[in-house]
């Protein structure tokens, strides 16, 4: 069975980059440490990645995370989806419009214009078919941003929230959940690293 996960760093205060993130500056000023697990040599770091880049059936991002892994300073073939995994299963970009020109031509990229929920559908449908093709289930996962996966947790669009919790308050920048009706979540595990504490909730 195809589920959505929400799959997303933050930092102990609830910021998910610092301030001034852009296209050359993905984790905004001082956002780097953010994923300092990402990037570690902890093996069950490195197991955790593996395991969430092999479960991707199709990935959902939003506008600004693309025109950062698309920049120059960007995924390349040493880091990509999964950091040095460099996974390829096919993305969906939720945007207003589609780019003039992709610079990564090399990955399958999809882009919707008609909103999230369309986005995930095809998503969903996407993953369904590398899972056939694979005779595994598969899953679709929102690596970002922090609006549009705050968004739709608190909107009831994913099945579970996968966060990695690093261990910093960054101060100011882009928040996870800016507001919305309360929510409640079941907390499945709990993994601790030296470098993240990685947590997973199914939705209620």
């Amino acid at each position: 069975m195809t589920r959505v996960i929400a799959d997303i760093t933050v930092s102990l205060d609830g910021f998910v980059t610092g301030p001034n993130a852009g296209p050359t500056n993905g984790l905004g000023d001082g956002g780097e440490p953010l994923h300092t697990w990402v990037f570690d040599d902890d093996p069950v770091n490195r197991q955790l990645l593996s395991d969430g880049t092999a479960r991707s059936g199709a990935v959902i991002m939003g506008r600004n995370l693309f025109d950062v892994v698309e920049g120059p300073e960007g995924w390349s073939d040493d880091i990509g989806y999964g950091a040095a995994e460099v996974g390829k299963p096919p993305f969906i970009v939720v945007t207003s419009s589609e780019p003039e020109s992709v610079r990564l031509t090399n990955l399958d990229w999809t882009f919707v214009t008609t909103g999230l929920q369309d986005a995930i559908a095809v998503a969903r449908r996407r993953a369904e078919e590398v899972s056939a093709a694979r005779g595994a289930d598969l899953d679709v996962v929102l690596m970002g941003g922090g609006e549009l996966v705050g968004s739709a947790v608190m909107a009831g669009l994913v099945d579970m929230l996968s966060l990695h919790l690093s261990p910093m308050v960054l101060g100011s920048g882009t928040p996870l959940f800016t507001g919305g009706s309360p929510r409640t979540f079941v907390q499945r595990t709990v993994i601790v690293t030296p470098t993240a504490t990685h947590l997973t909730y199914d939705l209620v």
